[in-house]
């Protein structure tokens, strides 16, 4: 096979699965994506010619995503399903797998583990270097087939959600949550400091005005006293 150089990006017409409900530009990198569990899913409803499986994946990667990987029976059903009714992609739509002859395995091309096959019966056959695998949009199943394809008539690509994305949310409730109890703590704590604050200036007023020198007459005493001093006076 001839690897074909990366194509530069473009803007190929995408379909959205309506039926489903789209992700945010929050969480996927537009509304053209659909968001399932972790990852976000785009189909390029564009038909191209290929002379490798490369030409393919470059779809994929000039939009920041790899082909189609799949890992348990959830997320097989949810891409056929969008598939038949809402995408109407073709028949049979090109997995993001290649044959390693070093191991003599299947391995995805996002380096994501192998932890899923849902191959049809009749796959049994020798696999060789040029094999690649093809989902089967009216079974489910899995097929081989030759990897030197002339044409597509659609690309399935696939990109998890980003660490800081995923979390988030979750990170925000949490933030939230904090910022209020310490605003709750620090609004206590003011009062109860404002209330001791308060409470120790009444003290200390009620404590000078008790200390304060007093006569021990009150003031009809005095008065008295003073009337008393004047006639004295007068007499004299």
């Amino acid at each position: 096979m001839t690897r074909s150089p990366a194509r530069p990006p473009r803007a190929p017409p995408c379909a959205l699965a309506s039926g489903h409900p789209p992700s945010s530009a929050f969480d996927c990198p537009s509304s053209t994506w659909v968001q399932f569990q972790d990852s976000c899913y785009i189909f390029l409803q564009e038909a191209i010619k290929v002379e490798s499986i490369e030409d393919v994946r470059n779809q994929c990667t000039d939009h920041g995503a790899d082909m189609i990987s799949i890992h348990n029976e959830e997320e097989n059903a949810f891409i056929l399903d969008t598939l038949q009714k809402q995408w109407k992609g073709p028949d049979d739509i090109l997995l993001g797998m290649f044959f390693d002859t070093d191991d003599d395995s299947f391995k995805w091309f996002d380096k994501s583990n192998m932890t899923f096959v849902k191959w049809s019966d009749q796959e049994d056959g020798e696999d060789l270097v040029d094999t690649c695998a093809f989902l089967h949009t009216k079974t489910g199943d899995w097929k081989k087939g030759n990897c030197e394809v002339s044409s597509v008539e659609g690309t399935l690509c696939k990109a998890a959600i980003p660490y800081e994305k995923k979390y988030l949310s979750d990170n925000h409730i949490l933030i939230s949550a904090l910022v209020i109890a310490s605003t709750v703590i620090l609004t206590v704590l003011g009062a109860v400091v404002w209330f001791l604050y308060k409470r120790s200036l009444d003290s200390g007023f009620t404590t000078v005005f008790s200390a304060a020198p007093q006569s021990p007459y009150n003031d009809d005493c005095v008065l008295v006293v003073a009337e008393e001093n004047e006639y004295d006076v007068q007499l004299d």
